[in-house]
């Protein structure tokens, strides 16, 4: 029957070996144990991987308590995706831990509360400057801090929340998700040569910090689970964090560009 792969709470591939043995990855995005950054993060370690993560700002002490709760012992390093020193020192700061990267996950996203919530008429440049830089620039900036790090063949997998919509009450976000979405096209492009493979997963809305912030979130999230053709639970990250983890090991080694949809089908159905 040749080799199968198990999705389970341990992937495989048709071997005893972790799906991501021996690999290093940087991991952004981890404030509590219901993101999705901390269940890829969880479920790499389970799968072999050694796991940096970033942290940012005042969240910085959240991060460092949360990592506790890893099955391994994770190394911290602070980021703030819009400062350039800190961009600058990051490959440095991860050798510390790591002499190379096979996988780097893009877990952030940030736009102020008044350009959300039924405010896309009102909303200023300088805050949807803010948005646009954090939540999509930010993948070119950490592609291009993490680079000098990154091997051929390692995969940079990002989180998005289909852009191909205007949904209610994300406004000005969900043009930032648009300009991310393109961003990891255009990655893709230009790091194929270097055999860096580029990949989102657009996940149907999960109940993490940053999601329930949003002005009216329960308005995208209220009815999804009755549109989904196989159900959601937007209380767990789990399936969104197996499909980052499937993308950032070697099971995709000729995808790159690819927006996989982790919503429960909703994306593929009319209203």
């Amino acid at each position: 029957m040749g080799q199968f792969c198990r999705l389970t709470e341990h992937l495989e591939w048709g071997t005893d070996m972790g799906l991501l043995d021996g690999k290093n990855l940087l991991v952004t995005g981890i404030l509590t144990d219901k993101s999705i950054a901390f269940e890829v993060a969880r479920l790499a370690q389970l799968e072999g991987a050694n796991v940096v993560a970033t942290a940012f700002g005042k969240a910085a002490r959240l991060t460092a308590a949360t990592v506790k709760r890893l099955p391994k012992p994770t190394p911290v390093e602070p980021l703030d995706v819009t400062d350039p020193e800190e961009l600058a020192s990051l490959a440095d700061r991860c050798k510390a831990h790591v002499d190379t990267l096979e996988g780097v996950v893009h877990s952030i996203g940030f736009a102020p509360t008044r350009i959300m919530g039924g405010n896309f008429m009102t909303g200023q440049w300088p805050d949807v400057a803010t948005a646009i830089e954090t939540s999509a620039f930010s993948l070119k900036s950490l592609a291009e801090a993490t680079l000098p790090l990154l091997q051929p063949g390692a995969g940079i997998t990002g989180l998005t929340f289909d852009a191909a919509f205007a949904w209610p009450v994300y406004d000005w976000m969900g043009v930032a998700k648009a300009a991310l979405e393109s961003a990891a096209r255009y990655l893709a492009r230009d790091l194929g040569p270097s055999r860096i493979r580029v990949n989102l997963v657009a996940a149907g809305p999960i109940k993490t910090v940053a999601a329930t912030a949003i002005p009216g979130f329960d308005q995208m999230e209220g009815t999804w689970s009755a549109r989904a053709p196989l159900g959601w639970d937007s209380a767990s990250p789990v399936a969104a964090a197996k499909a980052v983890i499937a993308l950032t090991s070697d099971l995709f080694p000729a995808t790159t560009g690819e927006i996989v949809h982790v919503d429960g089908g909703v994306h593929a159905m009319g209203q």
